[in-house]
């Protein structure tokens, strides 16, 4: 049997963990997108909900939202998406599903997708399945 770098270890034996490994790394790889997905979901729901509960209840005035999109560039300038025009979309995105439970319902439609712990305040995580 051919030795790989000077090491005891057989070709087959250390093929198959190299193989393993490069799995394990690419699952984790697509798990850890589809958390930040779920999360960014939840997210831009959230800052909708701000928005529009800001505006409805304390009178915030439309202006409030280029106020925001100007200030979230400039606290977060390596991400996107704060812009006034996506703003007032997450805003109406709250506003269309304007009660929270829409995500538990999402949630369980979507199999990689769940809500643990609900009746304590809960936490979402992606399901391998």
């Amino acid at each position: 049997m051919k030795k790989i770098m000077n090491s005891s270890v057989p070709d087959f034996s250390y093929l198959e963990v190299l193989n393993k490994l490069k799995h394990r790394i690419k699952t984790a790889q697509v798990k850890a997108a589809l958390s930040v997905n779920a999360e960014m979901i939840i997210l831009y729901w959230e800052i909708g909900k701000t928005i529009s509960d800001k505006q409805n209840n304390e009178g915030w005035g439309s202006k409030i939202v280029d106020r925001l999109s100007h200030d979230l560039k400039i606290s977060f300038p390596e991400l996107k998406g704060f812009s006034p025009r996506n703003l007032k979309y997450m805003k109406k995105f709250a506003e269309t599903y304007s009660d929270f439970e829409f995500m538990q319902q999402l949630a369980a439609q979507i199999p990689w997708f769940r809500r643990i712990g609900a009746d304590r305040g809960g936490y979402w995580e992606v399901v391998d399945k």
